[in-house]
């Protein structure tokens, strides 16, 4: 393969600009190389740069970097492909700008076969054309995938065009500054309706290919924890290819999140890092789930149902494109945690990536929504049901589900990194894992497999029903710390003979 060698290839090798090699290649090298530096070694992508004529191949920038994302340590800013993000944003906004406007100017029609693989393309000079703005940031092209389809798939959710490019054009974007690990970018539009996501070559190809059938299944049912798909799109900037897409915001900045869960239903090596751990508001994992709320979140019979029913068919369908190792992102606002913090005076903005000026849900109301069924709520039950329920409750879109110690919760909840096929780099990843641990508790499993120990965990670990014919009367709490439920009917009383100490939290009947 040009411009790899098998020779040079160590575990964990990572350069920003080479394409991605698979692990396999990493293999090859064991028998020559001793790893003296790994227990055990994770079948990861390993890459390598490629020599450039008259480089010496020593002298690297100073930049962190996590895949194609680099931090300059020198001036703080986030580059992605050598593309500094200031001007990524700016091209990514121009160039929505353009193909948002001159897509309205297409008669509307049904969407065909072929409308699928389209890709259109513009070129963007700094000193502008007869079709382009003049810019100040470096000469780019923007590719737009699919475009009829996805204005279908946006008309769906109620987004109307004017709305979309307001949304994202009219304020600067929001660079999330805790993406997480995957080494791609986030930004969020200020009004919190969109983020736009980075993804790999492989990640934009398998979304071409998804399209249509999820063109047939929001049509079946927009009742779907997916992620909604608002536009692909891609910007070549210095002989680089950044491919984006928008997708909706599934963790609104205006509510705090007390906590976060990363789910996968899998317990190897699912815990947070302590490196996570020590972020204002950590992403927890399965491992730590099970350790912090070991008996599950508390849902009204109702929301319980609709919810499994929604995850159960989101599962089939992935299990049907033979996608895996997706997971169930989930952020947990406490209300009740939140008023004994206004009380104290405690800030606690819930997000550390760049939620400035966040406030509580009391302080502030939601902008009238723009997407439709994007709301946790309307997730699962869907819009008719689910805006009317919100705004009578004031449940600002999350699930109402309680903890065992009877406080209440908002639930916002997805299902995330959908992108993954069950690819031969997964194959071989979990069949190596599998020698050294058990197979059924890795992450990385066939889709069927997967699927099913998906819907198990979060249907009876994570999320479990209250009864319709009793009520929780309290969580009785010992001195010795120990939190019981306590479901009784109406008209029993309930009696705890020698309780030293006694904490009811009480919850209302259900009838």
């Amino acid at each position: 393969m040009p411009g790899y060698s098998s020779i040079n290839l160590s575990c964990g090798d990572v350069c920003p600009e080479a394409d991605t090699v698979q692990a396999a290649l990493c293999l090859l090298c064991l028998p020559a190389q001793k790893h003296t530096h790994h227990t055990t070694i994770d079948l990861d992508f390993c890459r390598v740069a490629p020599q450039m004529p008259g480089s010496s191949g020593t002298a690297q920038s100073m930049k962190k970097t996590i895949g194609h994302r680099g931090v300059e340590t020198t001036t703080g800013e986030t580059t992605y492909k050598k593309t500094t993000s200031s001007a990524l944003k700016g091209a990514i906004q121009l160039g929505i700008t353009h193909t948002v406007g001159s897509l309205s100017q297409k008669a509307e029609r049904d969407v065909l076969m072929q409308d699928f693989v389209v890709v259109e393309s513009i070129f963007f000079p700094s000193e502008g054309s007869n079709l382009t703005p003049a810019h100040h940031y470096s000469d780019f092209r923007f590719k737009t995938y699919a475009p009829i389809a996805f204005r279908y798939f946006r008309e769906l959710f109620g987004i109307r065009p004017d709305d979309y490019l307001y949304s994202l054009c009219n304020e600067p974007l929001i660079e999330l500054s805790n993406p997480g690990a995957s080494g791609s970018l986030f930004y969020v539009s200020s009004d919190d309706e969109f983020i736009i996501k980075t993804v790999q070559h492989k990640e934009a190809e398998f979304l071409q290919k998804l399209l249509p059938g999820y063109f047939m299944n929001i049509n079946q049912n927009k009742r779907t924890l997916l992620p909604k798909f608002y536009g692909l799109y891609c910007v070549q900037a210095g002989g680089k290819n950044i491919r984006i897409v928008v997708m909706n915001n599934l963790l609104p900045r205006i509510i705090p999140m007390h906590l976060k869960y990363d789910l996968k239903g899998s317990t190897y090596k699912r815990r947070a890092s302590p490196k996570e751990r020590e972020k204002a508001v950590p992403i927890y994992k399965d491992l730590d789930f099970i350790q912090d709320l070991p008996d599950g979140l508390l849902l009204e019979a109702d929301n319980y149902n609709a919810l499994c029913k929604t995850i159960q068919r989101d599962c089939l369908l992935l299990q049907s494109f033979k996608i895996m190792d997706y997971s169930l992102l989930m952020g947990i606002h406490n209300m009740d945690q939140a008023s004994r913090e206004r009380e104290r005076g405690v800030s606690n903005s819930g997000d550390s990536a760049g939620s400035e000026g966040a406030v509580t849900p009391d302080q502030r109301r939601p902008q009238a929504q723009k997407s439709l069924y994007c709301t946790a709520m309307e997730s699962i039950q869907g819009e008719a049901r689910g805006k009317g329920a919100l705004d009578s409750e004031d449940h600002m879109g999350g699930i109402p589900a309680r903890n065992n110690k009877g406080e209440r919760l908002l639930i916002y909840i997805g299902i995330i990194d959908i992108l993954q096929s069950y690819r031969f780099i997964k194959k071989l990843e979990h069949s190596w894992k599998a020698l050294v641990h058990d197979g059924d508790t890795v992450s990385v499993h066939r889709p069927g497999f997967y699927a099913e120990r998906f819907q198990q965990f979060m249907c009876n670990t994570v999320f479990k029903k209250i009864p319709r014919k009793y009520a929780c009367a309290g969580v009785f709490q010992y001195a010795k710390g120990n939190a019981i439920p306590v479901y009784v009917s109406p008209a029993q009383s309930v009696e705890l003979p020698g309780c030293p100490m006694m904490l009811c939290y009480c919850w209302r009947v259900l009838q």
